[in-house]
């Protein structure tokens, strides 16, 4: 199958192949929060939810309903975020749209304990993803990813990981959209 060729900038969308064999990227939906071709590419899975919570993590309850999802192979043990509340954060780097990256994370907690921010403006990552300079690009030239300059946020915050990668797919077009519905293990049917 050969995927797209279009070239990744930040607030791009990688879209795994279907049948990708890195289980990191299982059906995955990268957004990348950065893109230079001296220094690299970094980006977070949007759709591999991970079965801990913010709450779990900074043992507060009002946390608990914001889900950590598992943002790639990189630093798995350091949290970052990604939100579209720049107005109440005060803070964070530009992505793309309204999407941000980081900011003041005591801020943030404290939106969070006095219930002004909702799971729908910020999303929660356990580590990241991470490419060398040219490493994208030689997976690209694999067709290990399509990229995707279709982007708009509320893709970005869905929690349905299945969704998100299937729905990242039909917002590419036709060419892609009956990618979204092949089974995980073809050998099965």
């Amino acid at each position: 199958m050969k995927f797209s060729q279009n070239m990744p900038k930040q607030g791009s969308l990688l879209l795994s192949e279907p049948f990708i064999l890195d289980p990191n990227f299982e059906r995955s939906v990268v957004l990348l929060s950065e893109h230079n071709q001296t220094e690299g590419t970094t980006g977070f899975v949007l759709n591999h939810l991970s079965k801990t919570t913010l709450g779990e993590v900074i043992g507060e309850e009002k946390a608990n309903h914001f889900p950590i999802f598992l943002g790639g192979p990189v630093e798995p043990n350091a949290l970052f975020y990604i939100h579209r509340i720049s107005d109440k954060l005060q803070s964070g780097d530009h992505i793309a749209e309204d999407i941000y990256w980081g900011g003041d994370f005591d801020r943030l907690i404290l939106l969070i304990q006095e219930d002004l921010i909702q799971p729908h403006e910020v999303k929660f990552f356990a580590g990241y993803s991470g490419w060398e300079p040219d490493q994208l690009e030689e997976e690209l030239n694999q067709n290990s990813w399509a990229v995707s300059h279709y982007l708009y946020s509320d893709l970005c915050f869905l929690s349905d990981g299945e969704d998100l990668w299937k729905r990242a797919l039909i917002d590419m077009g036709p060419r892609y959209a009956h990618i979204a519905n092949f089974p995980k293990a073809p050998y099965l049917n």
